[in-house]
């Protein structure tokens, strides 16, 4: 075998946990074996000439004995073993429901800033604790098309009455909709559209974000000390990702929404 043409490639700042790429993969995965920040990287070929998927890797590695790994098993082990979250302010926080204790976060990842609002003294058994992540429409504008401004009063509700938890609210994620262009009709001005939760999941890029979720609200949990807490959440396949990071969820509380609308929050 002998190269075609060879490209120089920029890997981004902060690798697989910024761009899960396999410029960023191939960087980081030097960085971790102690070497120097860089690599190399070729695509496989099938014999039918076209370009070797997970599958035919896992048979390539194999016949070969070699070792294999994905680019989301490099973005796991990241996530669990790196301290990328850290607590930058805190104040008391009115709100109709009593005085929260609110601690702000940065991420060297993305250099977004998340809150804990906290209430009481988490030491002893598990508190309950709503992972919520940024809806510009449903959380400011108060859209019917999501019940996320419910979820949030509801999730606030629950915890002052117990007079002890955490509400952590994610910024970086999602505004609740995306602009889309018409395929069919070009002349037609873009439109609006709303997410779905059952849709909106299904999405690859979607998947990755609530990996990213899990790992950046793991990491402030165990920055106020938890390890085991009681989940507000009305979607229970969404919390084992965060069992991933250390955090061992005792319970999963529902919360009662008036109405059932289609919601895309992580939890």
């Amino acid at each position: 075998a002998r190269p075609g043409h060879v490209f120089p490639l920029r890997a981004r700042n902060g690798g697989v946990l910024v761009r899960a790429g396999q410029t960023e993969a191939s960087v980081d995965l030097a960085r971790i074996a102690g070497l120097g920040a860089a690599g190399v990287i070729c695509e496989i070929m099938n014999e039918d000439g076209t370009m070797s998927r997970v599958p035919q890797l896992l048979e390539f590695c194999k016949h070969h004995n070699l070792k294999i790994l994905t680019v989301a098993d490099l973005i796991r082990y990241r996530m669990q073993h790196e301290r990328y979250v850290h607590r930058i302010a805190e104040a008391v926080l009115p709100t109709r429901f009593g005085e929260f204790r609110m601690i702000a976060y940065s991420s060297d990842v993305d250099r977004d800033q998340h809150v804990a609002l906290v209430r009481g003294n988490l030491e002893g058994p598990a508190p309950i604790v709503r992972v919520h992540s940024h809806c510009l429409t449903g959380d400011v504008l108060g859209s019917t098309a999501c019940d996320c401004s419910e979820l949030i009063a509801l999730s606030l509700e629950a915890i002052a009455r117990e007079d002890r938890g955490v509400f952590l609210y994610l910024h970086h994620t999602g505004r609740g909709f995306t602009i889309e262009s018409p395929e069919l009709e070009p002349a037609s001005p873009p439109r609006i559209h709303f997410h779905a939760r059952g849709q909106l999941d299904r999405e690859p890029a979607r998947q990755r974000m609530v990996q990213h979720e899990s790992g950046i609200g793991a990491q402030i949990l165990i920055d106020l000390g938890l390890k085991d807490i009681r989940v507000l959440t009305n979607h229970p396949k969404k919390v084992v990702a965060l069992e991933g990071y250390g955090i061992r969820i005792a319970d999963q509380v529902p919360l009662r929404v008036a109405s059932r609308r289609p919601t895309h929050q992580t939890l």
